[in-house]
């Protein structure tokens, strides 16, 4: 009876706690009080005060999209402390996994509040301590859509610093996924970059950036893996900053396909790039398309 006891409380031990989008919700809307009043510590005009002013997007995303909205934060953030002569610090990555459980979203937003409250002691600044909100109802979605908002608002805290050659650095790391797929694959790959186009735009890069996301999906059908539908994020006159956003879904997507391969390198961190026109992005992006356009099947040999 006693070992039974033992076994029991063990086992209530180990157990994890589930953490609920409402919870997570509340976390990322301390993270906006943080950036609104970083934005106004600083007197940075900003007319989104609230989450829901910013656009929102309806459509069925998974964990892995919320979680890498996350990531893009981080890096923005980095951003954010490059132009205020702080160093800067490699954002957390994980291993790839078919399907993301959205409790790792939770970590993220934890990661990202020790970084605002890091940066706001480094910079001298005392930022009041946000009462915590409690919500009910809410989803991944609506988490999702918070995290936009977010976003967003850092880019005006950065003022609009996402330029063409973080999204290339952003895209470098898809053209290095791609490749590990290849090598696992085995297939032959000895496509080579196509002529810049020039006076390129970031919508440009975008619509390409869509074209890979349905390649992906393509995949993702035909080997039953759980996909996302992205043409809702098509609004038109996209800027560097939406490309970057383009981007980081197209590397949540690429997570399952080399889960699904069973390749579990995880994607390097961004080098840096310099001087990247939107030419130079939409020529890596549409280089990347071709290079997925090589696989017709994740099975081995196809």
């Amino acid at each position: 009876m006693k070992k039974l006891f033992l076994l029991l409380l063990l086992t209530f031990t180990l157990s994890a706690k589930t953490i609920t989008p409402n919870e997570v919700y509340s976390q990322v809307s301390l993270i906006t009080d943080e950036v609104h009043f970083l934005l106004n510590y600083y007197g940075i005009k900003h007319e989104n005060n609230e989450i829901t002013k910013h656009p929102k997007v309806s459509t069925k995303l998974k964990p892995r999209n919320v979680w890498q909205m996350t990531y893009e934060i981080m890096v923005k953030i980095n951003i954010l402390r490059e132009d205020n002569n702080l160093p800067v610090i490699e954002p957390v990555n994980m291993s790839p996994v078919l399907n993301l459980n959205p409790d790792m979203v939770y970590e993220q937003t934890q990661r990202i509040l020790t970084e605002l409250k890091i940066f706001e002691i480094r910079m001298g600044i005392k930022a009041p301590i946000f009462e915590k909100k409690i919500f009910k109802g809410k989803t991944s979605l609506d988490v999702y859509n918070a995290l936009t908002h977010v976003s967003k608002n850092i880019d005006e805290l950065n003022k609009g610093t996402v330029t063409p050659s973080f999204v290339f650095a952003e895209q470098m790391r898809v053209y290095e996924d791609i490749t590990l797929l290849l090598e696992r694959l085995k297939i032959e790959d000895k496509s080579i970059p196509s002529a810049k186009k020039l006076g390129s735009v970031p919508e440009n890069a975008f619509d390409e950036s869509l074209k890979l996301l349905e390649k992906i999906k393509q995949l993702q059908i035909i080997s039953g893996i759980n996909f996302v539908d992205f043409s809702e994020f098509k609004k038109g006159n996209e800027s560097p900053s939406d490309v970057f956003t383009i981007t980081q879904m197209i590397l949540a997507e690429l997570q399952t396909l080399k889960a699904y391969v069973g390749e579990d390198t995880i994607t390097k961190a961004a080098i840096r790039y310099n001087t990247k026109t939107p030419s130079e992005v939409r020529q890596l992006v549409s280089w990347n398309l071709r290079k997925l356009n090589l696989i017709h099947s994740l099975n081995k040999g196809n």
